[in-house]
Order: C-alpha cells, then sequence, then structure tokens
C-alpha cells in the first residue's frame, strides 16, 4: 500500500493524480464509489467496475466448481414448464 499527500481545493474538492487514475482505469466522466470506514476513519475509492469485480469473486469463493448457475436455472424453468 502506498499513500501520497493531496491538497483540498475550493469547495472540497480533490484531485485524484493521473497515475492513480490510470491504474485505477478512471476515466472522464466515470462515476466513483466512495465509502466511509466509521471504525478506521478511513475514505475508500474504487470504481463500480471494481466493485463488481470484488463481488464477482466473493460470489466464486461460495459456488462449487464446475458448477453453472445457468444451467441450474434452465432445469428449473424447463421442470416448471412440465408441471403447467
Amino acid at each position: 500500500m502506498s499513500s501520497i499527500a493531496i491538497q483540498v481545493s475550493h469547495g472540497g474538492r480533490i484531485v485524484i493524480p493521473a497515475d492513480i487514475r490510470q491504474k485505477m482505469g478512471i476515466g472522464i466522466g466515470d462515476e466513483i464509489l466512495l465509502t466511509w470506514r466509521e471504525d478506521s476513519h478511513e475514505l475508500n475509492i474504487a470504481t463500480r467496475k471494481q466493485r463488481l469485480q470484488r463481488a464477482r469473486h466473493l460470489v466464486q469463493q461460495h459456488i462449487k466448481a464446475k458448477h453453472s448457475v445457468v444451467d441450474e436455472l434452465i432445469q428449473e424453468r424447463k421442470e416448471a414448464a412440465t408441471h403447467e
């Protein structure tokens, strides 16, 4: 982990340095998610893409290997259709 110091400008604005924006894949007009951590009094910055990737990773940890949720849904739909 690395830290840099930046100044807060008028209106509470901060500038994320270009090298960090590039590493995070942030472009002009992108929406950034800010998360305040009350326990540590820290502000975390992430992109929606990063949050989605993290959520997918967490879900993958709880899914059985070689288990297809899509195939399971299709099978459930087929079974439901036979009962109609």
